[in-house]
């Protein structure tokens, strides 16, 4: 019999269902409001004509604070998908035993701002090469992922691949490693991660892109 604290020593390796933690059936308590736009409610009800965008960049601290920068962005909001554990709490997914990636849910105002323009900047914050890791952050946690909420989106998110994928070739750069796939369940992470550089200004940022321009 092999222990789950015996699987995984290298946490670049995703775990199989049956290695993975069981988490929990109760979701992570969640602020009401956005704490940088402050009179939004986080989840909704949102009055304008919102789309919903699933990224993970890397650590998801400076990922997000990018993304509700953005002009049309109506709410982020962090937590972790892609993986096995229900309702994992953050000290589980770094384990590497959940299978998750932190991810940015990206709630768009899509009379002002487009999925292609989301994509763009998606591509252009990070290196989509690193496979199971951003920089200085390495496990499965820190992979390159779009979750796409519409099969309008997998299309686009894919034909951004390529475009991309073309012009890191011509910077001699590696093969994009992004998983793209029609979006899984989406567990929020605890409240103190939700916006967290708006309350921690100094706390850590990991973003960096290869210096490449996306071209769609």
């Amino acid at each position: 019999m092999v222990l789950r604290s015996e699987i995984l020593v290298n946490k670049n390796v995703l775990p199989t269902p049956e290695q993975a933690l069981p988490g929990r059936e109760t979701p992570m308590v969640l602020p009401e409001y956005h704490f940088v736009h402050k009179d939004i409610p986080l989840l909704g009800p949102f009055i304008v004509n919102v789309g919903f965008a699933i990224f993970g960049l890397g650590c998801f601290w400076g990922a997000e604070r990018k993304f509700w920068q953005k002009d049309g962005v109506v709410s982020t909001v962090v937590g972790y998908a892609g993986g096995h554990t229900p309702n994992p709490t953050y000290e589980e997914v770094c384990s590497g035993l959940t299978g998750h990636s932190e991810v940015v849910l990206v709630v768009y105002n899509q009379d002002k701002v487009s999925y292609k323009e989301l994509l763009k900047m998606f591509w252009e914050l990070h290196d989509p090469t690193q496979g199971m890791g951003q920089g200085n952050d390495i496990g499965t946690q820190y992979r390159s992922v779009i979750y796409c909420t519409t099969p309008e989106q997998l299309d686009e998110a894919l034909a951004s691949k390529n475009a991309f994928q073309a012009e890191l070739t011509k910077a001699g750069k590696g093969t994009i490693t992004t998983e793209i796939e029609q979006a899984p369940t989406v567990y929020f992470a605890e409240a103190y991660h939700q916006q967290y550089l708006a309350k921690n200004p100094n706390g850590y940022c990991g973003i960096g892109g290869t210096g490449v321009t996306c071209p769609i």
